[in-house]
């Protein structure tokens, strides 16, 4: 149970890291002239792969909800994580994935790029906000089925320790 808890965590912390290089370059890249800006969304090619991250995160957060299900603390923080991530997954198919259709993954210059811009940054900002959220209820549920875990081991032992 300690190593699934360390990897639902670690998972999660793997997939906000690009989350998190998007919105710290967030404000800067808005303020690019668009010809600039075009350059600079060619660094995304191959984040594609991120999704590794964001899968064992799901299988990961969902693992550790079924593990700890008769902790309900644990379990419901655990499946709320999973859930957050889902949620990242509909921003992204909502609002980011059209983006990177409509410019052919930002090779191709559309004619309304300031909106289209916008709606993928910030469809990244709120998704990194989703992967925050699902990282802090992990880490929540980790503790949370440790110290159920730990009381429930200790209530085991009480009986015992009275006939000793």
């Amino acid at each position: 149970m300690d190593i699934l808890r360390l990897f639902a965590v670690l998972a999660v912390v793997f997939y906000l890291i690009p989350g998190g290089a998007h919105v710290l370059a967030m404000a800067n890249k808005l303020a690019l002239p668009p010809a600039q800006y075009m350059v600079v969304q060619g660094i995304y090619a191959g984040w594609d792969r991120t999704a590794y991250a964001l899968l064992a995160g799901l299988v990961l957060t969902l693992a550790h909800g079924i593990a700890a299900w008769r902790l309900p603390g644990a379990r419901w923080l655990s499946l709320c994580s999973f859930l957050a991530l889902i949620a990242n997954l509909a921003v992204f198919f909502a609002y980011t994935y059209p983006m990177n259709v409509l410019t052919r993954n930002w090779t191709v210059t559309p004619d309304n790029l300031e909106s289209v811009r916008r709606q993928w940054e910030y469809s990244h900002a709120a998704n990194a906000a989703l992967v925050l959220l699902a990282l802090v209820l992990i880490i929540l549920a980790v503790l949370a089925s440790s110290r159920d875990a730990g009381a429930r081991r200790v209530s085991e032992l009480a009986p015992r320790c009275g006939r000793v």
